[in-house]
């Protein structure tokens, strides 16, 4: 029985695989002719790409064609559009040219434009134009310089621009030209009388100016020479021994002149003052203000420690000529020399009483 079994399974193990090899036999016959129509399909697939690829060259290829085709349309249309804009542009100026000689036309000679074109225009011979400057026109009417020519438009804009040139330089008509002739007539004449009036008076102004120029000089000269005179002595007398005088700088010229100040001390060879000592130049300058107060006095004197830089010996000496002037005229010396205040007929000075305040004090020695 077990045999029997195994039989049983063995045969249907067997028609199993008999069905499946039956199965698998068609399907590798199906498989086969599956294989067949596919390759068949490459191929057809294959050459239809091929031919589909080719199409789509071609068609890319007159894609580009028509897309350059396109630029330069667009291209000639800009230029197109850019050319219709210029010439409407230009249209425009032209029209408002056209409107602005018609209205100078209007204003400046008065002539409607189509009167102006009528007996103006291109198709009107043009007159002869008139002689230059320095031409001599010929004396035959029938000359071709005296007769009317044909209209050309080089040479007339030529002529217009020489025109135009001569035009500016004329300028504008004043038609209150007259009476602006008469107010600028009679304002001429006005300063013209006040021109002589001027000249007038500055002919005595500098009549005057001489007259005083000639006093002032004659005044200067006068006082130079009796100061130059004075300072010599005074000079002698401060230096015994020594040698000062003044001497002009310009003599030819005595508004302008200056004074120089010779002076030589006893014993010395130096005539400037800055090689001085200080009491050679203060005792110098002081002969100098003595020399004046002698050349021309005046009622009184004022002087401020003017002996302060002097030893006592050119003190004595500039107190007896101090004492010469009191007999002329008033004295105020401003000092601390004790000799100089002896001398005085009166003295008025600040003093500090033994309690620390100070306190005013004159009193008279004569």
């Amino acid at each position: 029985e077990l045999e029997r079994e195994a039989r049983a399974r063995a045969e249907q193990r067997r028609a199993r695989l008999r069905h499946e090899a039956a199965v698998a036999s068609a399907v590798a016959s199906g498989a086969r002719q599956l294989l067949a129509h596919v390759e068949v399909s490459l191929v057809r697939a294959d050459q239809e790409r091929t031919s589909a690829e080719a199409a789509k060259g071609e068609r890319e290829r007159g894609l580009a064609a028509e897309r350059g085709r396109g630029r330069d349309l667009k291209g000639e249309l800009d230029k197109l559009t850019d050319s219709v804009h210029r010439g409407e542009v230009l249209g425009a100026e032209k029209r408002l040219r056209i409107e602005q000689l018609e209205t100078k036309a209007l204003e400046e000679l008065g002539v409607e434009p189509a009167g102006l074109v009528a007996e103006y225009g291109p198709d009107q011979p043009v007159p002869p134009s008139p002689a230059a400057e320095g031409e001599e026109l010929p004396e035959d009417p029938e000359h071709p310089r005296n007769l009317p020519k044909a209209f050309v438009r080089t040479e007339q804009e030529k002529r217009l621009r020489s025109a135009e040139r001569a035009y500016q330089q004329l300028g504008k008509v004043n038609p209150l030209a007259l009476e602006e002739f008469s107010a600028l007539e009679e304002r001429h004449k006005f300063l013209s009388e006040q021109l002589e009036d001027l000249k007038k008076t500055r002919a005595d102004l500098l009549q005057v100016i001489k007259e005083v120029d000639e006093r002032v000089e004659q005044v200067f000269t006068e006082a130079y020479r009796d100061t130059a005179r004075e300072f010599e002595g005074v000079f002698a007398r401060l230096f015994p021994g020594g040698e000062g005088r003044l001497i002009l700088t310009d003599p030819d010229n005595m508004l302008a002149t200056g004074v120089d100040v010779e002076a030589r001390p006893p014993g010395k060879k130096v005539k400037r003052l800055s090689l001085l000592s200080g009491g050679e130049r203060s005792l110098t300058a002081v002969a100098l203000l003595v020399s004046i107060f002698k050349a021309r006095p005046s009622p009184f004197y004022v002087m401020d420690e003017v002996e302060a830089a002097l030893d006592d010996t050119n003190l004595q000496r500039l107190i007896r000529i101090m004492e010469e002037l009191q007999e002329s005229s008033q004295l105020i010396v401003i000092t601390h020399q004790k000799r100089t205040m002896e001398v005085a007929d009166a003295l008025y000075g600040v003093s500090m009483q033994g309690d620390g305040v100070s306190k005013v004090i004159s009193q008279r020695l004569r």
